[in-house]
């Protein structure tokens, strides 16, 4: 079974009496009263990072996505808690202060403090990060409505890339090498939106495991479909010229995850204003697709207007 099954199957029903837990169906827990909003992400290594060769890089995008996931929410995280599992080989005085390092800078640009966690000796290196925000509002799941529009804010498909690079999948120059390697451990988290998203989102989400897994939790206890253009899907020149040379495909660079860009969806009315927050913000937020009623099947639409049949609609975890 996948996580998803897994968590309705054995824990839905744990906190089937607190409200606060969204069902276990969201990004976050959400106290209203206490105005409190926390998130909680687990990073094990060779399954949500390669190595740990570059311990300062890893550090910076475990905690890049982890807030992120109350960015979306429409909510500046405030507090982080870290824990870390691993050993002597992992934890080396060299490595710790690499850590250090990293976690003062990423500190200094979200405006976030470190206040606590925990250390365990084990033979496997994993880290968990808790987020912590205040707020007496959130943009929920589950929120879409017929005929909204979706959207997504920067390009897709980069760090995937990079992931590919890093694995000695995919052969580049140097400096291409380099900017897609860089894309996969420094994810652009766009704080400055995150309370703008209250005056345009009906729902929103941010890409994790790949758009369209990602656009499927966001709409998945709701009687909706999708249809998402291809074309519309924003990447960056970089990715467009390997795709022109043949080197990947665009339909599987940005599907496969690790973007953490924000996806959510808005009513028609709100174009005009969407797109005067993106030209303010200095961001690219880009119209995608629709909402459509679930007698409708959801689809991908290339630049030809054929459908797309996918084999792989993103990451998930088995068991």
């Amino acid at each position: 079974m996948n996580e998803f099954e897994l968590i309705k199957k054995y824990f839905s029903k744990l906190s089937s009496n607190n409200k606060n837990s969204l069902r276990l169906n969201d990004d976050v827990f959400f106290d209203k009263k206490q105005k409190l909003v926390i998130s909680v992400d687990t990073y094990v290594e060779g399954v949500h990072f390669l190595d740990f060769r570059s311990p300062d890089l890893v550090i910076k995008k475990i905690i890049r996505s982890s807030i992120s996931d109350l960015i979306c929410k429409g909510v500046s995280p405030k507090y982080y808690f870290i824990s870390g599992s691993g050993n002597r080989k992992s934890f080396t005085k060299k490595n710790l202060v690499m850590i250090s390092k990293s976690l003062k800078q990423e500190q200094k640009k979200y405006s976030i403090y470190l206040s606590g966690g925990d250390t365990t000796f084990s033979k496997k290196l994993s880290f968990t990060i808790t987020s912590v925000g205040f707020s007496d509002k959130i943009i929920y799941r589950n929120r879409a409505k017929i005929d909204d529009d979706i959207y997504v804010t920067g390009n897709l498909g980069d760090s995937f890339i990079g992931l590919k690079v890093l694995q000695k999948k995919i052969n580049l120059n140097r400096n291409l090498a380099r900017y897609f390697i860089n894309k996969y451990f420094h994810p652009n988290i766009h704080t400055n939106i995150t309370k703008k998203l209250f005056l345009i989102a009906n729902t929103s989400i941010d890409i994790s495991d790949g758009i369209i897994a990602d656009l499927e939790k966001l709409i998945n206890n709701q009687k909706l479909s999708y249809v998402l253009y291809l074309n519309n899907i924003p990447i960056s020149e970089k990715l467009n010229k390997l795709i022109e040379l043949k080197i990947t495909k665009k339909i599987k660079s940005i599907t496969r995850g690790d973007d953490y860009q924000i996806l959510f969806t808005a009513s028609p009315s709100k174009s005009r204003i969407i797109s005067k927050i993106g030209k303010s913000l200095g961001i690219k937020i880009s119209k995608i697709g629709k909402i459509c009623h679930h007698s409708q099947k959801s689809q991908i639409i290339n630049e030809k207007n054929e459908k797309i049949a996918l084999k792989n609609k993103g990451y998930f975890h088995k068991f």
